[in-house]
């Protein structure tokens, strides 16, 4: 008895159902096997692949993709500094144009606008 015999008397104890259904899967699982490996599916099904391809496609994709990320980083760090620098400056102008409102209003005195303001100088 061959292996095509066996498999004749086991697909033939199947309901017709249940043998479409098989062999339906059998098909999907060859198309989706074949469409990612080729040939090398044909060869040697899904456990072993060409490797020196296929790993050395994906690190480059890798590398790629870690070079653009970095890229961004950079991007992002010189923003950062841009936006605290200006954020500060602000900042500044808006606190010392505070503190001559607190005079002019007469809520604090000249003492207390000078010190302020060195507090301002210094940051």
């Amino acid at each position: 008895m061959i292996g095509w015999s066996i498999l004749d008397k086991l697909i033939s104890n199947f309901s017709p159902i249940l043998a479409t259904l098989l062999l339906g899967s059998a098909m999907i699982v060859f198309i989706i096997g074949f469409s990612r490996r080729g040939f090398n599916f044909i060869k040697y099904g899904f456990g072993k692949m060409a490797l020196d391809e296929t790993l050395e496609k994906h690190f480059d994709d890798f590398e790629k993709r870690f070079d653009h990320l970095e890229e961004r980083l950079d991007g992002m760090d010189t923003r950062f500094a841009a936006i605290e620098t200006n954020h500060f400056g602000h900042l500044k102008n808006f606190l010392s144009e505070l503190t001559s409102i607190l005079l002019d209003k007469k809520i604090i005195n000249n003492t207390d606008k000078s010190r302020l303001d060195n507090q301002l100088r210094d940051m």
